[in-house]
């Protein structure tokens, strides 16, 4: 039985259900997912092994004009994701206007790739608006093969995990077989914490937050961590922390749940805030945080 592996990269515009869609398809909850776009930040790869496939996908953040260069970074994530992909999956809605991003939409269709459409929260529409919309897709995209889905609820999901096992090349695993993911442990418990703050904080707040995760030590019973919570601005710090520290609290709490269910181990997490001006503009400081500044 021959082998085949390949890279399988998710791409569209922000809160089409990208990470939902990844999560699903991997099984585990690698994408953080809220309902607040630009939830992915960096490109995350999740890796499904069987005996005669390994399928290496990838979570990018969502494609949109950039406004500062975190935005730059993180549409370089995507952008790359169109030239290293076996198999490209654009993610679209059933709300989503067609023109939301035609200069990516138009990257899409110069891939030499296999392009498999997928049409996201069909359960929000009916039958009729949904032959509509697959056959202005078929006009926009008549290469790609269109699935019409609920990620959510995992309706048509299967179908599409056969098809991507039929489009793999055959080649040997790029990766180990029991190797999940290509990202680190802390880098995971810094998106739980991530995730919590877009859960819990009002407007601007999530956007100008990023998380570092200072020390990470592990022993046989538990692992204790300390992060900091990066903010943009000192009005931002108190609204972080809270009256008598207890947003905070709350946070880090909620945080900790997640990540012990996560490492399976117990978790002693300590959480600070510190102001790190305009952070979202800084080459020094986008690289310590990750993002690639090339």
């Amino acid at each position: 039985m021959k082998h085949k592996a390949g890279y399988v990269n998710i791409v569209g515009n922000p809160n089409v259900g990208k990470s939902t869609l990844t999560n699903k398809l991997v099984g585990e909850k690698l994408s953080i997912i809220t309902s607040k776009a630009q939830t992915t930040r960096h490109r995350i790869l999740g890796i499904v092994n069987e005996e005669d496939y390994q399928i290496v996908f990838s979570d990018t953040p969502g494609v949109l004009k950039p406004n500062y260069k975190l935005q730059e970074s993180m549409l370089r994530f995507s952008k790359t994701a169109l030239q290293d992909a076996d198999v490209v999956i654009y993610m679209t809605d059933v709300v989503e206007k067609m023109d939301k991003n035609s200069e990516f939409l138009n990257s899409v269709k110069k891939t030499d790739s296999p392009v498999i459409l997928v049409i996201n929260k069909i359960d929000e529409s009916n039958p009729e608006q949904l032959d509509k919309l697959v056959s202005l897709w078929q006009t926009e995209l008549p290469k790609a093969e269109i699935y019409p889905m609920s990620a959510l609820r995992g309706f048509n999901t299967d179908n599409l995990m056969t098809r991507i096992k039929e489009l793999l090349p055959e080649c040997e695993p790029y990766f180990d077989k029991d190797v999940l993911t290509d990202k680190p442990t802390r880098f995971f418990v810094s998106e739980i914490i991530r995730e919590k703050i877009l859960l819990y904080y009002q407007k601007e707040i999530p956007y100008s937050v990023e998380i570092e995760v200072e020390e990470f030590k592990e022993s046989n019973k538990r692992i204790d961590i300390r992060a900091i919570i990066h903010v943009a601005r000192d009005s931002q710090k108190g609204i972080i922390i809270g009256h008598q520290g207890n947003a905070l609290k709350k946070t880090g709490t909620e945080a900790r749940k997640d990540i012990e269910k996560f490492v399976d181990k117990k978790v002693f997490l300590q959480l600070y805030v510190k102001v790190n001006k305009d952070w979202r503009d800084k080459d020094n400081s986008l690289k310590n945080f990750g993002y690639d500044q090339k």
